[in-house]
């Protein structure tokens, strides 16, 4: 059937803040395309979790060049959904895509150089079937590659009219200032930082969200539910299929007796604010106003809907700031550590 979103998409479903100093809003709970958009997901259920998603105000899809498996499938199948279901609406959405991790055999398919990230961009768009995308991300920081070439690659995309913006992923608070003062001179402005950022991985209060404050940039936070940790799924032993099952992006050994306790107490924290786990830990990503967007992925509407749900329940009390401080410590599962620490 024909798609037509849900003409009151915008009646306050969604809240937005502004990206920085920028002129551009995203929605505070955007979707991200890392996982369950590949060739192993039905195609059937991608569309039907996208068209909830923009009917319930997020107008912001995330992807990245490598995403899959395998690698482009997310953007071969969204750009197919995207001619399908979103041409109409193309100027109500923010699609963007990041190059840096590896794509392709060789010497200059992955990292920061000018040659990777302006053929990745191409690529990317015509995987799509996108004339431009409105952010285009250097997925981390090279520490082989001088950061201005780097930088004029993202001034390059920007000025070609291939990307709106400039974004950076996973770079520390020092590269992320040299990085901003670079494009600043360009006439480029640093648009948004996408790090990794949860009650159990949370490195960016160390100086990042001062840095972008003081640049004027954005901070869009990835995996925000650490990993699928901060659910109810890991609770009670490991559900065969889930990512630590396949040693993925969280892996066993990382799901340990000290953690699993804070999880659980973290919970019960949840419950008592009248959320889920995983609501709650979206929820408080979004406490502090500097962060503008949690990224969050889904699997079913279902799923989708109980994490939008967060967007709306951001203030916490301070009494239930300093239970939550008491059991939101560092869990060992930021995996993107080593691109932070150049």
């Amino acid at each position: 059937m024909t798609y037509i979103a849900d003409l009151g998409r915008y009646d306050g479903k969604m809240p937005y803040r502004r990206s920085g100093r920028s002129g551009l809003q995203l929605p505070t709970v955007s979707l991200g395309l890392w996982q369950n958009f590949g060739d192993e997901s039905p195609l059937s259920t991608q569309r039907a979790i996208l068209r909830r998603a923009f009917d319930l105000g997020v107008t912001h899809f995330d992807l990245a060049n490598n995403y899959g498996p395998p690698y482009g499938s997310a953007e071969i199948n969204f750009g197919r959904l995207f001619r399908e279901d979103f041409l109409p609406y193309r100027d109500e959405l923010v699609i963007s895509t990041k190059a840096g991790y590896d794509m392709w055999p060789g010497p200059y398919g992955e990292w920061g150089s000018r040659k990777y990230l302006l053929a990745s961009l191409d690529q990317s768009l015509k995987r799509m079937g996108v004339e431009y995308v409105d952010i285009f991300y250097s997925h981390r920081f090279d520490p082989d590659t001088p950061l201005e070439e780097t930088m004029g690659a993202l001034d390059t995309a920007v000025r070609s009219g291939k990307a709106l913006y400039a974004g950076i992923s996973s770079y520390s608070p020092e590269r992320t200032a040299e990085a901003a003062a670079i494009l600043r001179s360009l006439g480029t402005p640093l648009l948004i930082h996408q790090p990794s950022y949860s009650m159990l991985n949370r490195w960016i209060e160390g100086g990042l969200l001062d840095v972008l404050e003081a640049e004027g940039a954005g901070c869009i936070a990835f995996s925000p539910l650490a990993q699928g940790l901060l659910t109810t799924k890991y609770l009670n032993g490991i559900p065969s299929g889930s990512r630590a099952s396949r040693n993925g992006s969280l892996s066993q050994d990382q799901l340990t007796d000290q953690t699993l306790a804070h999880v659980r107490a973290l919970n019960a924290i949840a419950g008592e604010r009248g959320q889920s786990l995983a609501q709650m830990a979206i929820s408080w990503t979004l406490r502090d106003p500097r962060v503008t967007s949690a990224l969050v992925g889904a699997s079913s509407v279902a799923q989708l809907e109980e994490n939008l749900a967060a967007a709306g329940k951001t203030t916490f009390a301070p009494e239930e700031i300093a239970a939550i401080d008491k059991n939101a410590v560092e869990a060992g599962i930021n995996i993107w550590s080593a691109s932070s620490a150049n």
